[in-house]
């Protein structure tokens, strides 16, 4: 592969990780929101093959496929199982309303990339010059969990930050050791399993995934 097709690849599916993540706020569709996190999941994928593939490292072509099952079709599969017993169906009331949040996700790109001009600086590389936009992956993904008000949706906001940084970490490090990336994404599987049976129960004891709803019946 080529210099200037694999900064042109690479560019493009990092930035596909970002916009997924900014996707998930503009969408109130519970269905529609775990969609394209596992568009999400596919591009951090595809980030990891394509540096694996200009690098010649079969280590990382090996986690770039973990991470497509994980992130694109296991955990995503989970969590639509939990939406599929919400009775609404969407994001109702969040902190912060849909058409205002992607602009906030736009001031924390701004933020990322301010944040980060002397880490870039550092990884003269071309992969290193993409850092920011793992950042405001993650920055997103804090937003959603600070604002959204429904269960499934806090668990997203959760996968975007984890998406966010293995993002950093492909492109700072060119890639992590396989052993590294096993563990994480077995323990992202593991809190969804985990949450996905907490929903269940909630579902079935007390009819409701929304926050404010549960917070009212503890007080």
């Amino acid at each position: 592969m080529s210099t200037s097709a694999f900064a042109g690849a690479l560019g493009l599916v990092a930035a596909v990780v970002l916009l997924c993540a900014v996707a998930t706020l503009w969408r109130r569709s519970l269905g529609g929101i775990v969609r394209v996190l596992a568009v999400q999941g596919v591009a951090l994928a595809y980030v990891a093959m394509v540096i694996g593939l200009h690098e010649h490292d079969a280590g990382l072509i090996v986690v770039a496929l973990l991470v497509l099952c994980a992130k694109a079709i296991v955990v995503p599969t989970l969590i639509i199982r939990v939406v599929h017993q919400d009775p609404a169906g969407q994001e109702t009331q969040p902190l912060v309303n849909v058409p205002a949040s992607p602009v906030a996700a736009g001031a924390l790109t701004f933020l990322a990339f301010a944040a980060t001009r002397s880490v870039t600086s550092l990884v003269p590389t071309t992969a290193g010059r993409l850092i920011p936009l793992g950042l405001a992956a993650m920055l997103v993904g804090f937003f959603a969990l600070a604002t959204r008000r429904k269960a499934v949706s806090q668990i997203v906001g959760i996968l975007l930050v984890d998406n966010g940084i293995a993002l950093v970490a492909f492109l700072a490090t060119a890639g992590v050791p396989l052993i590294v990336e096993l563990g994480a994404s077995l323990d992202v599987l593991l809190v969804v399993v985990v949450l996905q049976v907490l929903a269940t129960q909630l579902r079935t004891r007390l009819g409701s995934f929304d926050l404010d709803q549960l917070t009212e019946l503890h007080d």
